[in-house]
């Protein structure tokens, strides 16, 4: 029976949301085929939160986190940059760089990305630590249809997925807004305290597909 299950986790379709509280997403290893697409009905943004924890021993450049439409592969993309050890977040192709932080290899991390498409702002928030706001772009939202992808980097709307920039390790705790979070909210998320779940992508009602070899797993937790 569980192994039934397990099949169908690899190979199926969340048809209806499932709460994953205190699961993660093992994506245990390096491919180009694996991946997990988180479904929405939301197409279009002008306002942006996303947030997520990881876990990962990578010591390349790897994806946290790929939404694409049609016109822009790069919609709204959270990329570590191993040669520069910068968080890139990209915004409809534009791409910024942030730098210092702690990205430590065997360790949760939690990110948050904000942006806003009237300033064209966009800001990280790192293990509960703020970055600058650096602009992105501007003048215009993110608008559909979007495809959402956890474990591979779209270069193309669905696809395009290259080996050496896929996910390696946990993912958990997945929330998208259509509006930017209060820094007490975020800091809320950090610490895994009580905050509002995301309006768009909610890891407690999350409608999903798993494609390939990628397992759903009570999350990895240290005892003290």
């Amino acid at each position: 029976m569980k192994f039934m299950l397990l099949l169908l986790m690899l190979t199926g379709c969340a048809a209806t949301p499932l709460d994953l509280s205190g699961k993660m997403f093992t994506f245990p290893q390096q491919t180009n085929t694996a991946y997990v697409k988180l479904n929405t009905s939301r197409q279009d943004f002008s306002t942006v939160t996303v947030c997520h924890r990881s876990f990962t021993d990578l010591k390349r450049d790897h994806i946290l986190f790929s939404m694409a439409t049609p016109t822009n592969a790069n919609s709204f993309l959270i990329f570590w940059d191993e040669t520069n050890k910068e968080m890139e977040p990209h915004i409809k192709d534009k791409k910024s760089e942030f730098r210092g932080q702690d990205y430590k290899p065997n360790m949760w991390h939690s990110i948050c990305t904000t942006w806003d498409s009237v300033t064209g702002l966009v800001q990280l928030w790192f293990d509960g630590l703020p970055s600058i706001k650096k602009f992105a772009n501007s003048g215009s939202n993110i608008s559909g249809p979007i495809i959402i992808i956890l474990g591979q980097e779209q270069d193309s709307h669905g696809g395009g997925f290259d080996l050496k920039q896929s996910f390696v390790g946990m993912m958990s705790d997945v929330h998208m807004w259509d509006y930017i979070l209060s820094p007490c909210e975020i800091h809320s998320y950090m610490d895994e305290l009580n905050f509002t779940p995301g309006n768009v992508l909610n890891w407690r009602a999350l409608e999903f597909q798993i494609m390939d070899r990628v397992l759903t797993e009570d999350k990895l937790m240290t005892c003290h």
